[in-house]
C-alpha cells in the first residue's frame, strides 16, 4: 500500500509556516505498515491542486490531503477534488449544528461562509472535528482512497488518531489485520539499540522491525499482518519478548506514552506526590510533567533557584555545601531535593543543577550536569550527566533523563511494571 499526503496552503510555500502535518501523518501510517513515498505541498489554487491530485493518483492508492477545508475563498480542497471526482457537496448535519451552536455560545453572529465549513462530499465517511469546526471526510474509488483532513495540526492530530486512523486498516487490508506495536526506550542510543537487534532486523519478514530515533528517545516499530487480531498480537509478541530480553532495562512504555506520562501513572498509581527545584532548567522539568492531563493529582509545586542566594535563602541549601563542593555538584543536587521535599511536604523530591552552556560553571564545563533524588526517607541519591549538546537542548535532555532515571528508581522499588 502506498500513500502521499499532499498539503494545500500557500502560507506552506511561502515558509511562513512549517509542514508538521506531513510527518505527523507519516509517523502514523508507518505504524500501520503504509508507505509514504510523496509529500507534496501546493499553495491555494485548484489548478495546481487539481495538477497535484492527478500525478499523485499515479503512484499512490492513499491520497491524503491536510488544509483547504475553512471558511474563505481560499479553502478550495474539497470544492477541487468534489469536481475532479464528479461528486457533489452535501451538507452535513452534524457539522452545522455544531458550527451553529459554536456561534451561539459565543454570542456571535454566524455569517454565510462559514456554512461551507459543513460541506462534505456526498457518499464519503465523515470524520469528526472535535476540536475545530471542519470536518473531516473519507473516501474510496475502485481505484483510490481520498482522505481530507484540516489544517491546524491541534484539529488535524487527534482527527487522525481518533477518527481516521482506526477505519484505515479495514478499508485498505480487506483480506488481512495489519497491527503496530510500538515500545519506547530511554537511556540507550539508536545505534547501540541497533546493534543489539541487527539480527532481527537483517532477518525480519512478518512482523517488521522498524527503529527511530527523535528528542533522546529512540523506539522500535513492530509491525505484523496477519488473518486476525489475535494471531497478528502473538507475532509480535513473540518478537517483542526476544528484544525485553536483550534491551528490556531501556524500556520506558509502549505506543502512545511518552516518559511524562508514564511518570504520571506510576505517581498516581502509588498514590505518590512530587516536587522540584531547578536550577539550569528553570521549571522545565515541572512544564513537562504539567503538559500531561491528571498530573495535577501528584504534582505539588517548585521552586526555580537559578542563584546562589535563592539557593540558600529560599530554599535552604547549606552555603557551606556550595563553598565545600560549588553549586554544581552531587552534594547540592541531594541536598536541593531534600530541601523541596521538606517544604512541600512530598514524597518525592527533585534537585537540578547544572552548566547548560555554552560557557561552563567553575571548573565544570558545559554540559555537567547533576540530578539529585529524594524519595521516602533513605538518602538522596543522584546522578551525573556530561551532554554535548547546545544549551536549550540539554536543558531538555536534563528534564527527560531526570524523569527516566525516576521511573527506574521507582521500578527497583517494586512500583512499576513495563
Amino acid at each position: 500500500m502506498k500513500a502521499e499526503i499532499i498539503a494545500v496552503g500557500s502560507e506552506l510555500l511561502l515558509g511562513q509556516i512549517s509542514n508538521t502535518n506531513a510527518r505527523y501523518i507519516s509517523s502514523q501510517l508507518a505504524e500501520l505498515g503504509i508507505d509514504v513515498y510523496y509529500h507534496t505541498v501546493v499553495g491555494d489554487n485548484p489548478n495546481r491542486l487539481l495538477e497535484a491530485i492527478k500525478i499523485a493518483e499515479n503512484r499512490a492508492d492513499l491520497i491524503i490531503f491536510s488544509g483547504g477545508l475553512g471558511p474563505t475563498k481560499d479553502d478550495l480542497t474539497k470544492e477541487t477534488i468534489s469536481k475532479h471526482l464528479n461528486k457533489n457537496l452535501v451538507l452535513d448535519d452534524h457539522a452545522i449544528i455544531y458550527i451553529e451552536d459554536f456561534f451561539k455560545r459565543a454570542g456571535k453572529v454566524m455569517t454565510e461562509n462559514n456554512k461551507k465549513q459543513a460541506l462534505v462530499l456526498d457518499g464519503c465517511t465523515v470524520l469528526e472535528n472535535k476540536h475545530g469546526m471542519a470536518p473531516g471526510m473519507l473516501l474510496s474509488t475502485e481505484k483510490h482512497t481520498y482522505m481530507l483532513l484540516p489544517g491546524p495540526p491541534k484539529e488535524l492530530e487527534p482527527m487522525f488518531q481518533f477518527e481516521a486512523k482506526p477505519l484505515l486498516p479495514k478499508l485498505l487490508y480487506k483480506e488481512n489485520v495489519i497491527m503496530s506495536h510500538v515500545i519506547r526506550f530511554y537511556g540507550i542510543g539508536e545505534a547501540e539499540l541497533e546493534n543489539e537487534v541487527q539480527d532481527l532486523l537483517d532477518n525480519q519478514t512478518n512482523p517488521t522491525l522498524a527503529p527511530l530515533a527523535s528528542d533522546g528517545e529512540v523506539t522500535l516499530r513492530l509491525t505484523a499482518k496477519a488473518d486476525t487480531e489475535e494471531e497478528a498480537w502473538k507475532r509480535i509478541e513473540k518478537l517483542q519478548a526476544e528484544i525485553l530480553n536483550r534491551v528490556g532495562k531501556y524500556v520506558y512504555g509502549y505506543n502512545n506514552e511518552s516518559l511524562a506520562s508514564k511518570l504520571r501513572d506510576i505517581l498516581i498509581d502509588n498514590e505518590l506526590t512530587i516536587s522540584a527545584a531547578e536550577s539550569m532548567t528553570a521549571g522545565l522539568f515541572q512544564s513537562e510533567l504539567a503538559a500531561v492531563p491528571g498530573m495535577g493529582v501528584a504534582l505539588v509545586g517548585g521552586i526555580i533557584t537559578y542563584t546562589e542566594e535563592v539557593k540558600i535563602n529560599q530554599l535552604g541549601v547549606k552555603r557551606e555545601t556550595i563553598d565545600e563542593h560549588s553549586v554544581v555538584s552531587s552534594q547540592v543536587a541531594e541536598e536541593m531535593a531534600s530541601r523541596v521535599k521538606e517544604k512541600f511536604e512530598t514524597t518525592i523530591g527533585i534537585g537540578i543543577t547544572g552548566a547548560a552552556g555554552p560557557d561552563g560553571h567553575g571548573d565544570q564545563p558545559a554540559g555537567t550536569v547533576w540530578i539529585g533524588i529524594a524519595y521516602g526517607d533513605v538518602a538522596p541519591i543522584s546522578y551525573k550527566l556530561n551532554l554535548s549538546g547546545m544549551r536549550n537542548t540539554n536543558r531538555l535532555r536534563t528534564v527527560k533523563f531526570t524523569i527516566h532515571y525516576l521511573i527506574r528508581l521507582l521500578r527497583e522499588e517494586g512500583l512499576s511494571k513495563i
